[in-house]
């Protein structure tokens, strides 16, 4: 059992750096391809909604990141970051989904029903 405890921890503490390695990686892909947006002249709605994707994103391999840290070691600190991040994550997901639901609703309005590639979800 101990064993078993002590393979489980050496793989959560490797498990976390790489976590937290594709959270800085999605941000650099969401930052590059907003600015690929720009050099084509996009909305800045529609910049400012991809980024937020790409970001919503990375907060998620952060917070898996700080899961799999306060499973190895769990304390009052890390239980607080840990909800902190869910809860960053969670409201930033839900203003998103609503900007991303309105800016949805005006493109079918004014381009008769096409989804601009620039809003479709990012892709790894």
């Amino acid at each position: 059992m101990v064993a078993l405890e002590h393979l489980l921890s050496s793989l959560a503490l490797g498990l976390r750096p790489a976590l937290e390695g594709l959270s800085v990686i999605t941000v650099a892909l969401g930052v590059l391809g907003s600015l690929r947006l720009v050099g084509r002249r996009r909305s800045l709605e529609a910049i400012r909604l991809h980024l937020g994707r790409w970001l919503s994103m990375a907060l998620e391999f952060q917070l898996a990141a700080d899961i799999v840290a306060t499973t190895v070691n769990p304390n009052g600190e890390k239980l607080i970051q840990l909800a902190a991040v869910a809860l960053i994550r969670t409201f930033l997901n839900v203003f998103l989904a609503r900007e991303i639901a309105q800016e949805r609703a005006e493109e079918a309005r004014t381009a008769g029903g096409d989804l601009p590639a620039q809003l479709a979800m990012p892709r790894l």
